[in-house]
């Protein structure tokens, strides 16, 4: 039995850690150079405080709110503090699985897995004493039917995405939907086709997005528009538009093994992924996210959204437009390295990004080793070398960047590396990257600053991520960029 025991320790265990760290891919490898830029600091937790973010508020006073997967929710002062010495206090419990704050007035409103809930601490004790429910006119049986809520909009509405039933199916209403709920209540059912979706949030426009998973109907994690009326792309949500009598019923459902832009001509309801994030390399089960509205405290990445991952532990950025009247954009590397499952993220009043999470015994595997953890990142001032945004144009693309470019390097065609894929559309669970091709740059003109360069190319290919490598670019000082590569997913092409 000993020699047995001996064999697991010193073969099997070696094994199962190096067959893990395949299965969850290679990372960037960019951590220690991050760090130069935007440290990580830890906010300790009491010893024995089982404490499982999923949601963060900041109060008017200054404090972090943070709801948890066990329903609690604390106050927390003294975290954005240089050197964080936190106190906690219990504001909360008896929730399920919150996965949404937003204080307004007050009050604060969770989401949680079953219902929406306003709760209020009437004799000013700093204790919550009064839980209305705002509304429950949703499904609920299982624990994979989660519920992502939204910060209040600028109608009051709190903006709530729904995941399916046990991950496949609809089996309860309006499972798979997207709901807005108004300051007095009412549900409106805002659209279909959600697989698991994660976070919710605006960008500086003002519309609404979630993240959806990798899954059946969807090839890759993707940032979707939650656009009123619209169907996001998996058909088990399809049996709620009785219960919706203002909506009808697409006339048709997608064909399997297509392609989403195919389909989109086929399907007039359905609305393309904004932004979809290439497995692995971007994410693998992204969740929370906030858009950056710090006025340069956070530094050069002003109204960009900044969006967890559960399993990589790592932090993304993104930017949107709206061409044609259809939202896309890219995405970014930012920061990896982080203690645990990141199930969400928020900005503090003095530019940090808090982000926090946990891991579980579901089997979902996660790269940090903290069972929970509440960490920020905070911006030291320094301005790293970055392909900051990609802005598409009839004929190539605008790659704008943090610094000024070399601008006899950034003038070479031969600098720039495209390629380009999509995704299988189907019913099956994920998708290969399908349908590769490469892109020729004719040229490369910088701007007279060189804080932008703009690229012709011989084509733009619809309805494909744009996979940007720009590993020989340099600054005009001679530095490399932090991150050399960027996805773009083109939806359309401008007309002008």
């Amino acid at each position: 039995m000993v020699k047995l025991h001996v064999i697991f320790v010193v073969v099997l265990l070696p094994f199962l850690a190096s067959l893990r760290a395949e299965e969850l891919g290679k990372m960037w490898g960019t951590a220690e150079e991050e760090a130069k830029y935007y440290p990580i600091v830890n906010i300790p937790i009491p010893k024995g405080l089982p404490m499982r973010p999923g949601s963060f508020e900041v109060l008017p006073d200054g404090r972090l709110a943070v709801g948890t997967r066990k329903g609690d929710i604390y106050f927390i002062k003294g975290a954005f503090d240089t050197r964080p010495d936190p106190s906690y206090h219990l504001f909360a419990t008896g929730q399920d699985e919150i996965f949404g704050l937003s204080w307004k007035d007050g009050v604060m409103t969770t989401t949680q897995f079953g219902e929406l809930t306003k709760i209020s601490d009437v004799d000013g004790d700093d204790v919550a004493d009064r839980y209305d429910t705002l509304t429950n006119n949703w499904g609920y049986a299982e624990g994979h039917e989660f519920a992502f809520g939204s910060k209040h909009d600028s109608d009051g509405n709190i903006w709530v995405a729904l995941g399916l039933s046990a991950s496949y199916h609809s089996r309860n209403i309006f499972r798979g939907w997207a709901v807005k709920v108004t300051p007095d209540g009412k549900m409106i059912p805002v659209c279909s086709g959600l697989r698991s979706p994660g976070g919710v949030a605006a960008n500086a426009e003002g519309a609404m997005f979630t993240i959806e998973s990798q899954g059946p109907w969807n090839g890759s994690c993707s940032l979707k528009h939650l656009k009123p009326g619209g169907f996001l792309g998996h058909p088990a949500s399809y049996n709620w538009y009785p219960f919706v009598p203002e909506m009808d019923t697409p006339s048709v459902t997608p064909n399997t093994a297509s392609r989403f832009q195919v389909e989109k001509k086929r399907v007039k309801e359905l609305v393309p992924p904004v932004i979809r994030f290439p497995y692995i390399k971007m994410g693998r089960s992204i969740s929370g996210f906030q858009l950056n509205q710090t006025k340069g405290k956070f530094g050069p990445f002003e109204d960009q959204l900044f969006l967890g991952d559960y399993t990589l532990s790592l932090i993304m950025r993104a930017t949107t437009e709206q061409i044609n009247g259809v939202w896309q954009g890219a995405c970014y590397p930012f920061r990896e390295g982080l203690s645990t499952g990141i199930m969400n993220v928020e900005f503090s009043p003095k530019g940090q990004l808090i982000a926090g999470g946990f891991t579980t015994t579901r089997q979902w595997p996660v790269r940090g080793t903290e069972p929970f953890a509440i960490q920020r990142i905070d911006w030291n001032g320094k301005v790293p070398f970055e392909i900051k945004e990609i802005n598409i144009r009839k004929k190539g693309f605008l790659l704008n960047f943090t610094m000024p470019v070399d601008k006899v390097i950034a003038s070479k065609p031969d600098v720039y590396s495209i390629n380009t894929y999509t995704h299988i559309y189907h019913g099956a669970y994920g998708s290969p990257e399908v349908d590769q091709t490469s892109i020729k740059v004719i040229r490369a003109v910088p701007s007279a600053d060189g804080m932008s360069v703009m690229l012709h190319l011989d084509k733009i290919i619809e309805g494909h991520i744009h996979d940007f490598d720009l590993n020989t670019m340099k600054s005009n000082k001679g530095e490399s960029l932090l991150h050399t590569k960027a996805y773009y997913t083109v939806n359309e092409i401008p007309h002008k």
